[in-house]
């Protein structure tokens, strides 16, 4: 059984790679994950008690809580934190301001500095002395040990003081900063309905969603959110659906409506019947892709954990040649070296990239959930980034795909009515936008159908074939007519044709008119702005595919194809070594949105395939979406970027100077420190 656990004081990115490889050793453990950016644990182990010792042998300071029971206790940590922290910087403030010569330390002051040493750095050491137990020894507590322990025997015990001090200070900005990233996010899963009014005869209870069963009557009163998905069964109201979609703007829903679990009501009562239990709910599955989204490193990542496991050991080798070398080689005095080699230690602290390159593509995935936009991976948010060509599938993407029956020709005897009943119960299964166009203006005319089906046959790109006891109903576009071998008019038709036959005489057509979404165009001329080439697939026929082309300025389109026919496309437009993004309505469009190297599934409020299938879910069913999306994920590139060159270059910079003897403890410190809480700074200007 899966299970989630906080893991509170989880330091950095490495200690996260640790424990997640400690746990994949243990024996029962079928899968673990282990995200530094959430501080979150996702394990699926039999013996969880084994589970949490094997965590605490690894990381002793570490404490793990289970999500379920937990309470946030991050600003209650800060201020026990800042304490001795306060202490410390008061007792070496003293001492320097008071003492008359600090390289002729006097006893009380060596008793007062060695006390804000302490204070200041205890749980550092403490750390250090942990891990070289369990055999771990490169890491920022290592370095900061042997740093100042180094400048104590060389009889430099202010500075030793303040490396501690300001290092700490940097953990609690840090600390801080990390934090306020996270609680973006969780503001976010907030959205999750914590109870339900139950409707069991004539009483209401308040009851958990988790208690609440399909087919349930609930109960939503203005200002509460929507607890489960379901049909509004009596009432009307406003509701707001900014927490799934990002758009503000309130959608109105009456009797027969559908609602999803996260939207608020904010006008009148409303009485629903519940259609899924929460775990299969349309918050619950945004909830778990949010949570579990930032655990697909990007190549980034990857490769900043990698060098961090490199750079480290080199950075102590060179520190050791330092201090070593000119004294036994070219007989200089031991003293300046070793404290050039202690600076050096104290600089090479890579913390800046292992917190603000996993932050940075942590605070994309939270914007962009917040825009409605649920990118199931930092892999897939850095794929974006540099992918050129963009395929839209056109009916639900480009056009509302909310067809219209514009008119009718019934032929061969038949009237309109007869036309329309033969198709809406060709169609009545299918869940197809043209199929449901029918069907519901069917319903506004006549009321449901009331004949049984004895079989019923999709066949994809072309149209259904319906059986009842002495009839067959064949309806669908003009290949399927010709594949029947049914004779028929109606060719050339400027929009979407679906032609109906019965016991394999001709009906009759009917014209459904679809148009362009009104950001359509927007979004296909932002596409272009950021060097995009757009194409258009479509299973359509040649004459409307030309036309919505040519209104929403696409200058290439593929038409009257298949689902595997835009496979085929996708394939042939990755011949060129070039990356591509498909964008479809994530039902139809299963296989190529599974074959393209990022797929986004449109038209998804509610839709459980298009989320399962896609590697994005645009939320509110707007293209204009996509290109939004490519800039954040653009930004979110060129953010790391400048991380990774500002802070390896101010490094070098500073390893530099202290190589030569001009960089003291005290540079070497804010460098450090600074560097780490400027790359934290600007990978948070990603949630802006």
């Amino acid at each position: 059984m899966i299970k989630k656990y906080r893991i509170e004081g989880l330091d950095c990115a490495k200690c996260a790679a640790k424990i997640e490889e400690e746990l994949k050793k243990q024996e029962g453990v079928k899968f673990a994950s282990v995200n530094f950016s959430t501080s979150e644990l996702i394990v699926d182990a039999e013996n969880m008690d084994a589970i949490i010792e094997s965590i605490k042998k690894v990381e002793p300071d570490v404490r793990v809580v289970d999500v379920e029971n937990e309470e946030d206790e991050e600003e209650e940590n800060i201020k026990k934190e800042i304490i001795p922290v306060g202490v410390s910087t008061l007792l070496l403030s003293l001492v320097i301001i008071f003492g008359k010569n600090l390289h002729g330390i006097s006893f009380l002051e060596y008793t007062i500095f060695f006390s804000a040493y302490l204070l200041s750095g205890g749980k550092i050491i403490w750390k250090a002395v942990k891990n070289l137990t369990r055999g771990t020894v490169f890491d920022e507590n290592f370095l900061l040990t042997i740093a100042t322990l180094g400048a104590i025997v060389i009889h430099e015990l202010p500075e030793a003081v303040a490396v501690m001090l300001f290092f700490r200070v940097g953990e609690i900005l840090e600390d801080h900063a990390v934090g306020k990233s996270r609680r973006s996010i969780k503001a976010l899963l907030e959205i999750k309905p914590t109870f339900a009014n139950l409707k069991v005869g004539r009483e209401i209870r308040k009851v958990k969603p988790e208690e609440i069963k399909p087919g349930d009557i609930i109960l939503v009163r203005p200002g509460e959110k929507i607890p489960l998905d379901g049909i509004v069964i009596e009432g009307s109201s406003a509701v707001d659906t900014s927490s799934l979609t990002g758009e503000s703007k309130p959608r109105d829903v009456a009797e027969g409506d559908e609602v999803l679990s996260g939207m608020v009501n904010l006008s009148s009562l409303l009485t629903i019947k519940v259609a899924k239990p929460f775990s299969d709910s349309t918050i619950s599955r945004i909830l778990q892709l949010v949570e579990e989204a930032s655990g697909r490193k990007a190549k980034v990542e990857k490769f900043i954990t990698k060098f961090a496991h490199y750079y480290t050991p080199a950075v102590i080798l060179i520190a050791l040649s330092l201090s070593l070398i000119p004294p036994l080689i070219f007989n200089e005095p031991f003293k300046p070296w070793i404290y050039r080699a202690l600076v050096l230690l104290v600089i090479s602290c890579p913390c800046a990239l292992v917190v603000s390159i996993p932050l940075s593509y942590f605070s994309s995935i939270g914007k962009s959930a917040k825009m409605g936009v649920l990118v199931k991976g930092a892999n897939f948010l850095e794929a974006l980034s540099s992918i050129k060509i963009i395929a839209l599938d056109k009916t639900g993407t480009l056009t509302k795909g909310s067809f219209r029956i514009s008119e009718m020709y019934p032929k061969n005897g038949f009237d309109e009515n007869e036309l329309l009943r033969f198709a809406a119960i060709a169609e009545w299964h299918s869940n197809h936008p043209i199929a449901r166009s029918i069907v519901d203006e069917y319903r506004k005319r006549h009321g449901d159908i009331t004949e049984e089906l004895r079989s019923y046959r999709e066949i994809p790109g072309r149209g259904v074939i319906a059986e009842l006891e002495s009839l067959e109903i064949i309806a669908g576009n003009d290949a399927l007519m010709h594949e029947m071998g049914i004779e028929h008019d109606g060719y050339g038709v400027k929009d979407t044709a679906i032609y109906v036959a019965v016991n394999r005489k001709y009906v009759g057509y009917i014209i459904l008119a679809d148009e362009p979404k009104e950001d359509a165009r927007k979004a296909v001329e932002e596409l272009k702005k950021l060097n995009c080439k757009v194409v258009m697939l479509t299973g359509d026929n040649r004459e409307i595919a030309e036309r919505i082309a040519s209104d929403l300025g696409i200058p290439k389109y593929y038409a009257e194809l298949l689902p595997e026919d835009k496979v085929r496309v996708v394939e042939e437009l990755k011949e060129n070594g070039e990356g591509v993004i498909f964008v479809g309505d994530g039902i139809n469009d299963a296989p190529v949105i599974a074959r393209a190297d990022v797929g986004i599934a449109m038209g998804a409020l509610g839709s459980e395939a298009s989320i399962e299938i896609a590697d994005v879910v645009v939320m509110d069913d707007k293209p204009s979406k996509v290109p939004e999306l490519i800039k954040v994920s653009r930004r979110t590139q060129k953010i790391s970027w400048e991380n990774i060159i500002f802070a390896l270059s101010v490094k070098g910079f500073f390893i530099s100077l202290g190589i030569l003897g001009m960089a003291t403890m005290w540079e070497a410190v804010f460098a450090d420190v600074g560097v780490t809480l400027l790359a934290i700074l600007n990978a948070m200007r990603l949630l802006k």
